[in-house]
């Protein structure tokens, strides 16, 4: 795929010590960017002098929303600027914008392609190793495809995924949309890329290890539900 087909976008949430070496990082490696203020408490586009703004597309939600309703945002503008592709990267300096070419050069057609995390570092929480694995189980078994790291942020999204009817908007959203994207047989990828953990006492994040991770089982449970009721109904249209 060509690189003008793409655009970076970054969603960020009181992010203030990261966002401006991630997108600094980005434009170093020539990447047209889109950095979505999910409402931090600093406008994020104050902090950039108006010399740095002038390669830099800003969209500002007044509250915060969400991650992916941050990511929506960011592929509605992609959208009117007339790109096909976003390729979604976190602000706190975990995705590292050398990576990106990995997963365009990967994609050529409407499809969803995850930079799967080398988790083969010394700083990584041995709780981000299970959640990810947890993580993986039920993204196999609602989208019936074999996913090594469904909690990576770092991604490739085509424009379509504005047309599937997600009904979430936080950290559940990047669950959701892999299953809604397979659901209309459109296929997702995977990508080995590296990436960087801080020490932990450097690491800013704003992931809710319980409550977010109860609401990404959530997504997986509804799913399996009306799944399960659609094969109860036309079991009963068989026999009757």
């Amino acid at each position: 795929m060509k690189q003008n087909k793409v655009i970076i976008v970054v969603p960020t949430y009181n992010n203030p010590e990261s966002i401006k070496k991630v997108v600094e990082d980005i434009l170093a490696h020539n990447y047209e960017v889109i950095v979505v203020d999910d409402g931090s408490n600093q406008n994020v586009q104050d902090l950039f002098s108006l010399a740095e703004q002038k390669n830099i597309h800003f969209v500002r939600h007044e509250t915060n929303q969400g991650k992916g309703q941050a990511i929506i945002s960011g592929a509605q503008k992609a959208k009117e600027l007339g790109y096909l592709y976003v390729l979604s990267m976190d602000g706190d300096g975990q995705h590292l914008a050398s990576q990106a070419h990995l997963l365009i050069d990967e994609c050529h057609q409407d499809e969803i392609i995850i930079g799967a995390r080398n988790f083969n570092l010394e700083n990584v929480p041995l709780g981000s190793k299970f959640g990810r694995w947890f993580s993986n189980i039920w993204a196999k078994l609602n989208t019936k495809m074999m996913i090594t790291d469904s909690l990576s942020g770092y991604r490739i999204y085509p424009i379509s995924i504005l047309e599937l009817p997600i009904q979430t908007q936080k950290f559940d959203w990047e669950m959701e949309v892999l299953i809604r994207h397979a659901q209309t047989g459109k296929n997702i990828k995977e990508v080995l890329i590296e990436c960087y953990y801080p020490l932990a006492e450097e690491r800013v994040s704003h992931f809710r290890n319980f409550e977010d991770t109860m609401s990404i089982v959530w997504v997986h449970l509804q799913i399996l539900f009306h799944r399960l009721i659609n094969k109860m109904q036309k079991l009963f249209k068989i026999q009757s």
